[in-house]
Formats: C-alpha cells, sequence, structure tokens
C-alpha cells in the first residue's frame, strides 16, 4: 500500500511528511481508535526531515543494474553484496535478491554478469514483475546473527519457483563472528535497512516492495513479528543513521520500512514480561531445580506470577466477544481463574481437537522437536537449528546456535523436558485414538474424549502444563540471574557484553530482599546487579528500557504502552507454535494474537498452536515453507 507523500522546501532542506493509509478492513475483535485516529498517530510518528545528505546517501546505494549473475538450473537472476547502508562495518550487513528469470530482459555485461531491465509482461504463478511480492527469512535462532550471503542461495528455489522474489538480508546478531554490535535493536536495524533500499530501488528490481513478507522461528519468528509491528518507527531512526541507510529517494521521499505481512513459528519474545509469564504459566507448578520449596527463587518465581496476573488485567486484551480478559485469585493457584485462564484453557482444548481432526489412526508419535504425527513436513528441525527454506549458507556460528536460554539447574521435573509427562513417547505407534487419549491419562485422567464427536476437554491448565509443558528453565528464564540467558546478550553495553532487562525482576528483588534473605541461595548482590544494569545505556544514549521497548512488538500494539500507533503494522500475521515447548509460555503468542485482532491496522490474523509438538516450525498439517507460501498467496488473493 502506497503511502500519500507531501514535500515542502524550507531554506535548502526537504521536509518530508509521510501519510499512511490504513488497512482497508478492521478485525472483528477491534475495540480500539478508529482508522481515522490511528492514521492521524501513525502519520505523526513517521515525519521525518530530510537533508541533502540524505539524498546524496542514497545514491550511492542505488543498485548496479549491470551486476547481475544467472543461475540456469533455478531460472532465477541475482545479485549480492547489496549493501543497505554507507557506513556499515559488518561483514553481515549486505543482502542477496534472487529474481525469476521471467521478470527480467537480459544483456551480457562482462563475464559471468548481466544488464538487466524489467519485464512486465510474463507471469509465474499469476504474478508479474509489478505484482510480484518480496518474501524475506529471518534465520536468528536465539537472535543469532544472519551471514550474508556470497553467492547462489539454494533456499530461494522454492520460493521463486512460486513467483517471489526472494530476498535475502544478513543482519547483526548473538554469535556472529566480527566485533561489530550484535546486540539490540542492531538485527532489526539492519533488516529494516535492507528494506528501505529494496524501496529505494523499486524501479530497479522486480516485485511489489509494497508486498513485502518476513518469516522465521524462534529468535528470528521474533524478529519478524518486530519488523511487522514497528514499521517507521521514530526510534529507529538515529540507528539506521548510524550505518548509513537510505532514509530517503534520490528524489527527496521518505523511505519506508513497514511490510506487508509477518509470520512467526515459535517466537521468543515480549521480553518485558517473558519472565513472568514463564513464571505464571509454568513455574509455578514446578517443584524442582530453582523452583524447589525453601529457596528464594522459588519465592520469586511466585512473585513474578502475581506481578504477571496486574499485567494482563491491565493489558486491555479482548476476546471475539469482547470479554476483557483478566485473570483473578484463586485457590488452585496463582491467579489461575478468571476469563483470560478460560481463554487459555480453551486454546488448548482447541490445539487437541486441532490434532484429533488432523491425525489419522494407526498414529506414531515422532520428537516433539520435529513434525507432529498430522503434519508430516520435510526440514522441520528442532530449536536452533536451521530454518527450513532459510539461508543455506553454512553460517559458523548463526544458523548453529543454542535454543534460547538454559535448562534448570538440579534435577528436572517429572516426565522431562520436551515429552508430555512421558505419555506421549517419541516413536511410539498409537492404534487408536482411545489408546492415544489413555496414554496422556496415564499419571492421573485430565483429558476426557468424546468418542461420538471425536472431541476432548481437558480439566485444567494446571494439568496441561504438569503433563505436557513443564518447565524448562530457571527462575529468570530470559533475564539469569547471572545474566545467564541468552537474551542477557542482547543488551550489551560499551562496558559490559550482556546486561540485566526485567525491571519486574529488579524491584521484587529489592523491595523483597527482607523475605528473601531468610530462604536458600538469595544473595543480596542480584538486586544491586539489577539496579546497576538498568541505569546502563547504549552507545547512541538509549536506556534498557528503550531498547527492551524497540524489540517488542506488544509496545506497538497494545495501549497499555507508550508505543501504541505510532508505527505502521503489517496487514498480515500468521503465527504457528508447538504448544508443548519449554522455551516460553503459551501466553506469548496467544497475547501477540489478540493484540493484533485488536488493531485497526491489521487486516487478518491466521494463529494456531500444534499439539504434541516442541520449539520448531509447527504446522497441523502438510510443510511449513509450502503453507507459508500458500498463505501469502491467499493474503495477496492470487
Amino acid at each position: 500500500m502506497k503511502g500519500k507523500r507531501r514535500v515542502i522546501l524550507l531554506g535548502g532542506m526537504v521536509l518530508t511528511s509521510l501519510t499512511l493509509l490504513t488497512a482497508c478492513q478492521t478485525s472483528a475483535t477491534n475495540n480500539n481508535s478508529s482508522s481515522a485516529n490511528t492514521s492521524k498517530v501513525v502519520a505523526k510518528a513517521t515525519k521525518y526531515q530530510v537533508s541533502n545528505s540524505d539524498i546524496s546517501n542514497a545514491k550511492k546505494l542505488l543498485i548496479n543494474s549491470s551486476k547481475w549473475h544467472y543461475n540456469a538450473k533455478n531460472k532465477v537472476y541475482y545479485q549480492v553484496n547489496v549493501k543497505y547502508g554507507t557506513k556499515t562495518k559488518s561483514s553481515y550487513e549486505s543482502m542477496g535478491i534472487y529474481i525469476p528469470a521471467a521478470y527480467i530482459n537480459a544483456k551480457k555485461s562482462g563475464t559471468n554478469t548481466y544488464k538487466i531491465s524489467i519485464n512486465t509482461n510474463k507471469k509465474v504463478n499469476g504474478y508479474t514483475a509489478s505484482t510480484a511480492p518480496i518474501v524475506m527469512p529471518i534465520n536468528t535462532p536465539g537472535y543469532s546473527a544472519q551471514q550474508a550471503p556470497t553467492g547462489y542461495e539454494s533456499g530461494s528455489a522454492k520460493f521463486t519457483k512460486a513467483g517471489f522474489i526472494y530476498v535475502l538480508a544478513g543482519c547483526r546478531g548473538l554469535n556472529q563472528t566480527d566485533s561489530s554490535n550484535g546486540s539490540s535493536p542492531w538485527g532489526v536495524t539492519d533488516l529494516k535497512a535492507a528494506i528501505r533500499t529494496l524501496r529505494l530501488n523499486e524501479n530497479r528490481i522486480a516485485g511489489n516492495t509494497n508486498r513485502i513478507f518476513t518469516f522465521g522461528h524462534s529468535g528470528g519468528g521474533a524478529q519478524s513479528a518486530i519488523v511487522g509491528s514497528s514499521g517507521n518507527s521514530k526510534a529507529y531512526i538515529k540507528y539506521l543513521k548510524a550505518i548509513g541507510a537510505p532514509l530517503t529517494t534520490t528524489s527527496g521521499k521518505a523511505t519506508s520500512d513497514a511490510t506487508e505481512g509477518a509470520m512467526s513459528w515459535c517466537p521468543i519474545t515480549s521480553l518485558d514480561t517473558a519472565n513472568e509469564a514463564y513464571e505464571w504459566n509454568m513455574g509455578q507448578y514446578s517443584t524442582s531445580g530453582t523452583r524447589a520449596s525453601g529457596t528464594f527463587t522459588k519465592a520469586l518465581s511466585n512473585d513474578m506470577a502475581k506481578k504477571y496476573a496486574e499485567y494482563i488485567n491491565k493489558l486491555g486484551l479482548k476476546d471475539s466477544k469482547n470479554q476483557k480478559l483478566t485473570l483473578k485469585k484463586s485457590s488452585s493457584g496463582i491467579y489461575t481463574s478468571g476469563t483470560y485462564a478460560e481463554y487459555l484453557k480453551a486454546e488448548v482444548e482447541q490445539s487437541l481437537n486441532n490434532f484429533l481432526k488432523d491425525t489419522k489412526f494407526p498414529y506414531t508419535a515422532t520428537s516433539m522437536n520435529g513434525p507432529s504425527g498430522a503434519a508430516q513436513q520435510s526440514g522441520s528441525k528442532p530449536s536452533g537449528q536451521k530454518l527450513s527454506g532459510a539461508p543455506n549458507n553454512n553460517m559458523k556460528n548463526g544458523n548453529n546456535s543454542k535454543p534460547s536460554g538454559k535448562k534448570p539447574s538440579g534435577s528436572m521435573p517429572n516426565g522431562g523436558a520436551g515429552s508430555p509427562g512421558g505419555s506421549q513417547s517419541s516413536g511410539k505407534t498409537y492404534k487408536t485414538v482411545q489408546s492415544y487419549i489413555e496414554s496422556l491419562n496415564k499419571n492421573g485422567t485430565w483429558v476426557k474424549y468424546n468418542a461420538k464427536t471425536n472431541t476432548a476437554k481437558i480439566t485444567s491448565l494446571k494439568a496441561f502444563v504438569t503433563h505436557c509443558k513443564e518447565a524448562s528453565k530457571d527462575v529468570g528464564a530470559f533475564d539469569g540471574l547471572t545474566r545467564q540467558q541468552t537474551e542477557n546478550n542482547l543488551f550489551a553495553t560499551t562496558t559490559r557484553k550482556n546486561g540485566h532487562f526485567d525491571s519486574t525482576m529488579s524491584n521484587l528483588l529489592s523491595e523483597n530482599a527482607g523475605k528473601y534473605a531468610k530462604l536458600k541461595n538469595y544473595k543480596s548482590s542480584y538486586a544491586s546487579a539489577f539496579a546497576s544494569d538498568l541505569k546502563q545505556k547504549d552507545a547512541q544514549g538509549n536506556t534498557m528500557t528503550t531498547r527492551l521497548n524497540m524489540y517488542n512488538p506488544m509496545y506497538y500494539l497494545s495501549d497499555y504502552y507508550k508505543g501504541y500507533n505510532t508505527t505502521k503494522v503489517a496487514k498480515y500475521w500468521r503465527i504457528r507454535t508447538g504448544i508443548n515447548q519449554g522455551d516460553t509460555a503459551l501466553t506469548v503468542e496467544t497475547n501477540l494474537a489478540l493484540a493484533l485482532k485488536q488493531d485497526s491496522q491489521v487486516k487478518s490474523v491466521n494463529f494456531a498452536t500444534v499439539w504434541g509438538q516442541g520449539h520448531t516450525e509447527a504446522e497441523r498439517t502438510g510443510n511449513n515453507e509450502t503453507n507459508f507460501i500458500k498463505w501469502v498467496n491467499k493474503c495477496l488473493k492470487n
């Protein structure tokens, strides 16, 4: 969707006001500001004052039309080492662009290089050079770096054959091999710079630059969601300037880093409350490791769960009937009653019933980190491994980074992480639905099955968690007490390689020092370390809180936050998660989906949890790549 632009000359300066259009359709669950009000707020947020130096900078980032290469096997023209900033220093900061040959007219320009122009007549899968979507993989598990391509990318073939333009943008992140900063918000900054560069060059490449879709898993799923929710955020401008990203076209019109759609598998995100969500959803039911009785971390876990309930009650989420979702005190757990708890319970039941509907018996259970019996997809990988369809560039430290977080110290909970209470064993065959249900109820009946309707109900959220989704990380699942978690590295500063970022944990450690000091394993240094880190700023002068907000999709989507309605949000969303994963709380993806459904800029939200799956590119049926392609086609009605 193209924006309306007004350009005013002011004493040698060009002032560009970008007025964005709202989505043409409002979600059925929208209960927030009108589309007109949203448009005004977004337009205000994305105004940008342009200087002549911005225009000069943009000219340096124009793509050379004579430097394209050709892959005869897959009939694709491509160019690598395309810079998206004039001040970039990292080897990760460039991109490759892969275009179906049907969209191109080409002439030899040198040895193995071609000069191209755009062929607007031919079609691939119903798309033309002017209508084809652009898809961008974000393969950054654990918020790792994504290496820039150096040649033809074999992972692009499935997408270019579908008529898509495939853009692989390298980006900085954790565990990168050079010395440049890979912490928040540099990874997303790089991706935004790549998107702006595509728009700068919209007449030099095939594809519709208003039809950009991102997709990723885990940390990549998180960054896909961040990019999709933070379009044209003013907070990123100083970072984009720092790397020389094109903030304008060569004619002085503002560029945009907004996208059309976002696909997220198991996004590890919403880090401002992820620790508290983890304890409310899973930690409160655990009695081992750092949650053992008598430890201060068990008390901290319970206090964090209470704080999460307070957060939910202020968040303003609503269901499809416009009912506010809240939590209430209960006798069977920490704030486990109320409409929000009932909504999550229904979500679990829907996941199980989808599984029963999709699965043919006899059924052979597979690994929690692989496809379910209903979803015989190829290429699904466990957490930390390369996303199927994502870059095939043999990155040393990016594609093979470890999953988010670390496993708890001490003995594992009963059943262990990654298996539903030991009842669903990988490789075991269940001849009938009834035998499968019996295995789930092996250690106590919590699933009630109706054979006549082939549907099931569960007794409680607690029952599901204790049988299928036990805590697999220490208290402080994302912000570790000793800064040991993967996400701590996201908040490095000039003086520290990692940092605390959770202000709720910080406040609890400070306010409850007397109580915690009477329990096992408490150290007063924990509170002081949190307080000290939260005061730190990065090289651009931003606080931990600002950087945390920049990496939180909910910051832009909920009126609980100041960032609400200050960005252009992607219209189309698809979210999938393995419901059994212990990597993050079920609340993370659920809250994201609910907030998106309430956002007037969002046209559709396709959300599902996948029964029996862990931290993977979970799909109810079929192949994850194929399903993504079908979804993009459906969004565009091609």
